[in-house]
């Protein structure tokens, strides 16, 4: 069956959440699976959260996730979810075959190179700061380094003290 003779899309997203305390996870899953069925053009047809769970070597931080079956009205409803609330999992159960005029795939394409430019700016603003940090970090080191040395002389060198007070 193609996405033209089935009308609808049908796939399953997983969406995982990290944080604390337990029950905002929850509460935050709910309120992303209200969003995603706010979205025009799509509708949930089942969805699961589970409960949260303690990170390996962490006892403060929990993480879950939640499994939600949705039918969309085309590919693009799809690819749009999937840029928005960027799942750790998305899989298309219904149709097997889609075909996509280019239009569709422009679309498509042109939503990732968006997102990717964004994440590729984030990047290098971070480095930036990054490099800004650790340049006032080896200021700071030096500078702390230049004053003990600065005290260790003074105090090895009496007279350095007798001359300075004269």
């Amino acid at each position: 069956m193609s996405l033209s003779e089935a009308g609808k899309l049908k796939a399953i997203m997983i969406i995982e959440v990290l944080g604390k305390p337990p029950e905002h996870l929850i509460e935050t899953l709910e309120n992303i699976i209200k969003q995603i069925d706010e979205e025009k053009g799509v509708s949930i047809t089942s969805k699961k959260i589970n409960e949260p769970k303690n990170i390996e070597k962490s006892e403060e931080f929990f993480t879950t996730f939640a499994e939600i079956e949705l039918e969309v009205e085309e590919i693009g409803i799809l690819a749009m979810l999937m840029f928005k609330y960027m799942p750790a999992h998305i899989e298309i159960l219904e149709p097997e075959l889609i075909v996509l005029s280019n239009n569709n795939w422009n679309d498509i394409l042109n939503e990732l190179v968006i997102k990717l430019h964004r994440y590729d700016e984030i990047a290098r603003v971070v480095e930036m700061e990054k490099r800004v940090l650790e340049r006032k970090l080896r200021e700071l080191m030096s500078q702390k380094t230049e004053e003990k040395t600065e005290k260790e002389t003074k105090e090895k060198n009496p007279e350095t003290k007798k001359k300075k007070k004269d």
